[in-house]
This record gives structure tokens, sequence and C-alpha cells, in this order.
């Protein structure tokens, strides 16, 4: 093509494995949808009905580039209820178009052209992208399986470090593994980066989505808020989509220090401005009340996660952990070389689509991931299915 290219850096920045595979799966009949990290459940009718009245009352101009104070009164709220975290919502809470736009703003407010970030893998890929998209490198160091979970390589993390590390990033509950990290896990988080003069990025997304010590019922995963000091550095990055139903609504938030709040607010501008007006009112009425719904589902899930983990721990050649956390299944196939092809011929033969493990990092070649939130009506097949593939694989 003549005339000027696009800029040779985006090179760097590698295609979304998952999407690869989904846009296979979209042009065909028939296919039991397990890629993406989506339920079938719809957005309840409460916050359909707050965006509606919203719309009524007015909300339909700019805000402020950090958000409604409203919304930002009633996260910080919330995090006292959950967490019993006392935060000052005038600065220390973003709201974001999304959970993805909070990680890019986050990203972009600490990481510079040629720095480094470590990212503890297997882990959903975006983050990794950001910080490639903004010139900089991601070193993933993947998690190590011990037993029936996986545990954080201290040492491998000490071994990536180099003068241009800036920033680690971690998911828990985890997207794709459904691990939790510990609160001491957490601990050990913190103090490796406060002794490195490090950011800590945490995607709390799945913090509702959470089985405790054995199942659902509205519990919440441990925030490394709870183990901060108001000068740490130290961010958190969430969403609505998960916890409330809201994928297609797009709206998160941030919490951090208040300088990179204050910077992350003014970048905004020149981003997004803000979150849609009437969307953060409906992210108002899915905090005031949602946790009923939020338990309901999270028993729900656990059901379709433990006949998930049932059809698949017994078979040869899988070796799987039990979820803490989240709504996937990432289950390790004994002789997958190519988690791409393997998942791609899993959906040309059986009409399964799967997200391939290598989309999630250095940690995920051999496994793929399944998401057990869609109905009982999609996993049963999808499951005897599967099975049926490995076993002639």
């Amino acid at each position: 093509m003549s005339g000027p290219s696009l800029a040779p850096s985006l090179a760097d920045v590698q295609p979304s494995l998952i999407r690869e595979l989904a846009n296979v799966a979209f042009g065909m009949e028939g296919v039991l949808r397990l890629q993406f990290g989506e339920s079938n459940l719809p957005t309840p009718d409460y916050i359909v009905a707050a965006v509606s009245q919203a719309i009524a009352d007015g909300y339909t101009f700019y805000t402020e580039n950090a958000g409604l104070p409203s919304l930002r009164d009633a996260i910080a709220a919330k995090y006292a209820q959950l967490h019993r975290v006392a935060l000052d919502p005038a600065r220390e809470v973003l709201i974001t178009a999304s959970g993805v736009q909070a990680l890019n703003v986050s990203i972009r407010c600490v990481i510079d052209y040629g720095d480094e970030a470590l990212v503890l893998s297997p882990n959903w890929p975006n983050g990794s992208a950001i910080v490639e998209m903004f010139g900089a490198r991601a070193r993933e160091i993947p998690l190590v399986r011990q037993g029936d979970r996986y545990t954080i390589d201290f040492d491998a993390l000490a071994a990536a470090l180099t003068p241009r590390t800036r920033l680690l990033i971690y998911t828990s509950p985890s997207n794709p593994l459904g691990w939790v990290a510990t609160v001491t896990e957490q601990q050990a988080l913190l103090d490796f980066c406060r002794a490195h003069n490090l950011w800590l990025l945490a995607d709390e997304v799945y913090e509702r989505l959470y089985y405790g010590s054995s199942k659902g019922g509205g519990t919440v995963a441990p925030s490394i808020l709870r183990l901060c000091s108001w000068e740490d550095a130290v961010i958190v990055v969430q969403s609505f989509s998960k916890s409330y139903r809201m994928t297609g609504w797009r709206l998160g938030w941030v919490v951090s220090r208040a300088d990179l709040i204050a910077k992350a607010s003014q970048l905004n501008e020149f981003i997004v401005s803000h979150a849609a007006s009437m969307i953060q009112k409906a992210g108002e009425a899915a905090l005031a009340q949602g946790d009923d719904e939020i338990a309901g589902m999270v028993e729900l899930f656990h059901e379709r996660m433990s006949f998930c983990y049932d059809a698949l721990a017994s078979v040869p050649r899988i070796s799987l952990s039990k979820p803490e956390g989240a709504f996937y299944l990432f289950p390790q196939i004994d002789g997958v070389e190519n988690s791409f092809e393997f998942a791609l011929a899993l959906l040309k033969e059986e009409r399964v689509a799967v997200a391939p493990g290598n989309a999630f990092g250095n940690g995920g070649e051999g496994a793929i991931r399944i998401c057990y939130a869609p109905g009982m009506e999609v996993l049963e097949p999808a499951m005897a299915r599967f099975v049926r593939f490995v076993e002639r694989f």
C-alpha cells in the first residue's frame, strides 16, 4: 500500500488470540460458546430501570473527568462495607468507561517508553498488551502449580527485575485460573514492591465472584487495599461488568494514591472525557441494590463450576485446579504443544469454542480456558463434546 505506513511500534502489539478464535466461531452455526468471559444472565431489571430514570432526570450532559461525585461516594461506601477500607472519594477514586480503560489509564500513569512491567502469568492478555502499546516491555512470570493451587514464584520475580522495572501486575481472582491470592501472598507482593520501588497494580474485577472456603454466597475476595497505607504505590482496577452483569455497559473505576488519581483524571479528558453520565447513575443503582443478586449468582456459578470440574477432573491427560473465584476453568491437556491449534480443532470438529491457553501469556501454553458462566443447556453438551475430543486427540 502506498503512502505513509502505520506506526512501526504497533508491530509489538500482538492480536488477541481469544478474539482471533472467536472470529472463526462467529461464522459458524451451532457453536457452544465458552470463549468469552460472560454469563447468559441479563443485566438486572433494576439497573436497566435506573438508566432510563437517569435519562429522564437529565443525566445526558458532561460530568467531571473523574466521574460523578455521587458514584465515587457510592464506591467509597462499598469499600467501607466490604473491606473496612476508608477512601477519600474526591481524591482516591476515578470512574472509567470500562475496566479495560481503567487498566489503560492506570498503566499510562506509571509506564514510560522503554520501561518494563512484571506480569504474573497466565493472565488476561490486555494488561501485557497495554504495557506494550505504550512502548514498554511486559515480562511475564508464570505462577507455579503446587498441589491443588497456584503459588507465586518470588525468586523468578526477583530475577526478572532490571533498572527499568516500574510495575507489577496481577489479577485476583484470576482470569483465567480462578486462583485467589491469599492475604499472606498479597502482603508478600506488597512487601516486594515496597522493597524494589515498584507500583503494584491489582486487577480485582472478579472480587465478588468468590467461593470462600467452600461454596458461594455473596462473600468477597480479599482486596490488597486492606493492607495498604495511604502513601503506598498501589492501584486497584475494577469493573461493573462481571459482578453486576453489565458487560456491554462499559463502566469501571480505579482506586489509587491521590497523585495518580489526579493525573489519571486529567488523562481521561484526552481518552474518553468521562464515562457516560446515565451509565454512571446505573452504576450507583448496582452498588446500592446488587448484593442479593450477587449472592444468588455466585451460588449458581459455584454449581456450574462443580459440574464442569467433576466432568473433567477424572479424564486421563487432563489436570486442573479447582477455582477459588471468577468463572473459569483452566485445564491443562497432556500432549498439547499449541493450544490455539487445539482450540481451533475443537471448534471445527465439535463446535465448542474455548479460549486458547497461549492467549494468556507464557504460563498458559498447553491449556485452554473454559468459561462456565453460561447455562447448563450449553455446559452439559459442551463438556461431553470436549471430553470426547480430548479422548481421541
